[in-house]
């Protein structure tokens, strides 16, 4: 029988089609994407991108195959709502590799995250020498628990007492609870030992005197609420600090009593420290001192685990490896008995090094991970996927590379594609853009002007399209030909934290400082872990800000309260009126604007308010007007047009911030969860400019920035520097790096092989050194 022909690939004509996309801000857009190739989206930023991709093609994906699952199943899953489209065909099952950080858990690590940590538990409790255990037994998330009994059993129809006994050889230290850290608490930090609790001693945030916090306290008995602490016997102040859970009486309600260090060791110091609220973590800086664990080392990990070894490593050992020797170290173990697991382990370890993660190590906390890292991360596990004819979606992977690193990235989309995959990519940078096989532009504008398909096809073609991408695609920014002179500087000696070398190096003050440099090589430890300790910082980094459905820009920022006021005095009414989340909300949609209809396993549905058409006030609120507009009106503003409603104030200063960050188009009453990660990070930087004389660090800037927007963001850091204060910007891209005053360069490369000054000058003296990675692409950019 003559063989099939199958035809190749890349010879597929198939294209998924979409018909009348009008998510978000798209207008109702038709657009067909080629299967089985490498296609970018691009445009301004607030074009419509993430949209189109993740709100319509990846997102109904997603939806259709959550509807294959019993609806047993499905009820436990995240529900997805239909998208507003018209039509969506030949969608393949699609893989989402967003920036989304990852959970900022204390006990997550980024081997447990890929779970590299668990195949190392399998291979120490196999051949690991002196045999401890199961693989449990090398856990710090497990506790070594033991226990005995006598149980009651019905054998014959007669109850029968057996006596049990059980035992759990878990891995976790004892003392720090699995943490790696232990913690001295200043109890001077916590209260005032002269006033007594009922004056208010308490000195946590949260702790009120009529809040329940503080009553469980005052009201448990065991203390006289109107002493001074420090009048307190030793019974009294043992039973305050660290009386274990008992049972008591409030009010007539049970309730659970418990002291105070306990009490906020579980509510505070058990948290992962980067997923506190801004308040609650300067506290916990001010009041508990962190060092590692005495007893662990900071490896978590009880005796027992660490006994255990192979060629003379245990496993905390092997988890603290940069994952570049663990990789080497994986080489030596030949042991036929673990062949298997072997394989898939080193092949885990190999994805790390080829995604230009092999700086890291596996005991490295998942929450301290930058966007970019976490994405990367992500990618981990679908890089030796034999999986094909997958649509993998990603948004700008290419976040907190370097340009030595993009190249990289590059070969790692193109593996994908190449394997018979779909890849989708939301990307701003040419570098990426010039590898696509297809490009979606869209546009114009931003917000409201944009969402209209610009351009599709190839890059030539964008060359000479006529669009703002293809416009600014060849740009390259000059050298400044003249440079600021510092007024001092900062002086950093003997930096340590984690790659850093014992680095001595003095950051210029009153000027625009740029400090770049390859992924890990420790720019991020220098500034973030020195510079904060100076009087008079503002740091703007990449920590998500919360939001839900009920904030918007305008609560972020403050100009809701001016907004508010604003109408109450015009009006002669109360300011809460004009609240949706309080007096004003309409009855029907409690302020939401649709109501949401809950049908069990499927898809939950969300209809216009009919009774408020939307806009989440009611009635009464809506005819109460300033200069002509109601405050749903106002709300649906941009910044931008709500700059020249209000031309004055607090209102205006605020607003003109977020023009000159670059969200002029963002409406007032936009749902701040439906904001991107670059948009958070911009919003944070417009609320923080409100200092002179103060000392900026800026984490990425550009993060989600179309080329055209760069320029912007350059006139708003030479804005903050002729107004008086310093800039320090953690950076990549090259328009800013030939921006800058001064750079600070770090490497040569990353982990152990960085953590060390390679330069420090002007960018025209950087370009002239060719001293490194950095020179070497700058000076391409720019075109020396």
């Amino acid at each position: 029988m003559a063989e099939a022909s199958v035809p190749h690939i890349a010879d597929s004509h198939e294209k998924i089609r979409v018909v009348g996309a009008r998510e978000n801000n798209l207008k109702n857009i038709d657009v067909e994407i080629p299967k089985r190739r490498l296609t970018v989206f691009t445009g301004v930023s607030g074009s419509g991108k993430s949209s189109l991709v993740f709100g319509t093609i990846a997102n109904e994906s997603q939806r259709l195959i959550n509807e294959t699952y019993p609806t047993f199943v499905q009820q436990f899953m995240g529900q997805l709502n239909r998208p507003e489209v018209d039509a969506l065909e030949n969608v393949s099952p699609a893989i989402i590799v967003d920036q989304e950080r990852m959970g900022a858990n204390s006990r997550s690590t980024v081997g447990t995250a890929t779970d590299a940590q668990a195949m190392l538990r399998i291979l120490f409790s196999r051949i690991g020498q002196p045999h401890v255990g199961s693989p449990q037994a090398f856990s710090f998330n497990i506790p070594s628990v033991s226990g005995a009994g006598a149980v009651t059993m019905e054998k014959g129809g007669k109850p029968v007492k057996e006596r049990r006994s059980f035992e759990i050889t878990g891995g976790m230290c004892p003392r720090c609870e699995g943490l790696g850290e232990a913690s001295d608490i200043d109890l001077a930090e916590l209260f005032d030992d002269s006033k007594s609790l009922s004056e208010g001693a308490l000195t946590i945030p949260g702790y009120n005197v009529d809040g329940w916090m503080v009553r469980g306290f005052t009201e448990s008995g065991f203390f006289d609420p109107d002493k001074p602490i420090r009048d307190y016997t030793a019974q009294e102040r043992e039973d305050f600090l660290y009386k274990e859970p008992t049972k008591v009486k409030i009010q007539n309600i049970n309730m659970t009593y418990e002291g105070l260090i306990p009490k906020l060791t579980k509510s505070v110091l058990q948290k992962d420290r980067d997923a506190l609220q801004p308040h609650i973590r300067a506290f916990v800086d001010r009041a508990i001192k962190f060092t590692a664990c005495p007893d662990c080392g900071g490896s978590r990990l009880n005796e027992g685990a660490r006994s255990s070894k192979i060629k003379g490593v245990n496993i905390a050992d092997a988890a603290a490896m940069q994952i570049s020797d663990l990789a080497a170290w994986l080489d030596t173990i030949d042991d036929p008995s673990v062949a298997p697991l072997m394989a898939g382990l080193r092949q885990t370890i190999a994805s790390f090094v080829d995604i230009g993660l092999g700086y890291l190590s596996l005991d490295r906390s998942s929450g301290t991970l930058s966007g970019g890292e976490a994405q990367r991360t992500k990618m981990i596990r679908h890089l030796g996927s034999a999986l094909t004819d997958i649509t993998y979606v990603f948004d700008e992977p290419t976040a907190g590379l370097h340009p030595h690193d993009i190249q990289r990235m590059n070969n790692l989309l193109r593996l994908l594609r190449d394997k018979g995959n779909t890849v989708l990519v939301v990307e701003h940078k040419p570098e990426v853009i010039e590898i696509a096989d297809h490009i979606v532009d869209l546009g114009p504008g931003a917000g409201r002007h944009g969402g209209e398909i610009q351009y599709t096809g190839d890059v030539d073609g964008l060359r000479t399209s006529g669009t703002i991408t293809g416009r600014h695609l060849g740009d390259r920014a000059q050298l400044k030909p003249s440079t600021r002179s510092a007024k001092g500087a900062l002086e950093i000696r003997g930096a340590t934290q984690h790659n850093l070398k014992n680095v001595d190096v003095d950051v210029p003050l009153g000027i625009l400082t740029v400090v770049t440099g390859v992924a890990g090589s420790g720019k991020s430890s220098l500034i973030h872990g020195n510079v904060p300790q100076f009087d008079e910082v503002v740091v703007v980094d990449q920590a998500p800000i919360k939001g839900s459905r009920r904030s918007s820009p305008a609560t972020y920022t403050g100009i809701l309260d001016t907004v508010r006021a604003a109408f109450a005095k015009a009006n002669g009414v109360k300011p809460g009126l004009f609240s949706a989340n309080s007096e004003g909300a309409c009855v029907a949609c409690k302020g939401l604007g649709v109501i949401i209809t809950t049908l069990g396993f499927t898809q939950t549905v969300e209809t216009l308010c009919e009774t408020c058409d939307g806009s989440g006030f009611s009635d009464e609120v809506l005819e109460y007007t300033l200069d002509g507009k109601n405050i749903a009106e106002v709300l649906a503003m941009s910044a931008a047009e709500a700059a020249d409603f209000f031309t004055k104030g607090p209102a205006h200063t605020t607003l003109t911030r977020m023009i000159d960050v670059g969200l002029g188009y963002i409406t007032l009453g936009q749902a701040l969860n439906t904001l991107s990660g670059g948009e958070r990070q911009r919003l944070k930087l417009a609320i923080s400019m409100a200092k002179k004389g103060a000392t900026y660090v800026l984490d990425e800037p550009t993060t989600g920035l179309h080329l055209a927007d760069v320029d912007n963001m350059l006139g708003m850091l030479d804005r903050l520097v002729e107004a008086g204060n310093s800039v320090i910007v953690i950076e990549h891209h090259q328009a800013v790096m030939a921006h800058a005053d001064w750079i600070i360069d770090l490497g040569p490369g990353a982990g152990h092989d960085g953590g060390t000054i390679v330069f420090e000058g002007t960018p025209v003296e950087l370009v002239a050194s060719g001293k490194g990675l950095t020179a070497q692409h700058l000076r391409e950019y720019v075109g020396a």
